[in-house]
C-alpha cells in the first residue's frame, strides 16, 4: 500500500511540474483541450497545433510514466 501511494504521489508531482511548464511555454494542457471540446465540440481539434498533440499523446504519458518509474525508485530506496 505505501508503494502504490509513494508512486501515486510521485506521479502528482511531476503532472503538476509538468503542466506548470506547459502552460509557461504556451501548450495545450489536457485541461485545456476538455475545454475546448466542451466550448466548441469537435472543430477544436483544428485549432489544436501539431507541437500540442505530440506533448498531449506522446509527451504528457512519458512524463507520468517517468513520475512512476521516479516513485518506484523511491520506495525502493526509503523502504527497502
Amino acid at each position: 500500500m505505501i508503494r502504490i501511494y509513494t508512486i501515486g504521489l510521485a506521479i502528482l508531482i511531476i503532472a503538476i511540474i509538468a503542466n506548470g511548464i506547459v502552460v509557461k511555454l504556451g501548450l495545450k494542457s489536457w485541461y485545456d483541450f476538455i475545454n475546448l471540446l466542451t466550448d466548441q465540440g469537435l472543430s477544436a481539434l483544428k485549432e489544436i497545433s501539431i507541437i500540442d498533440y505530440f506533448w498531449l499523446l506522446i509527451g504528457y504519458p512519458l512524463v507520468l510514466g517517468l513520475g512512476y518509474y521516479l516513485g518506484d525508485k523511491l520506495y525502493t530506496l526509503l523502504f527497502i
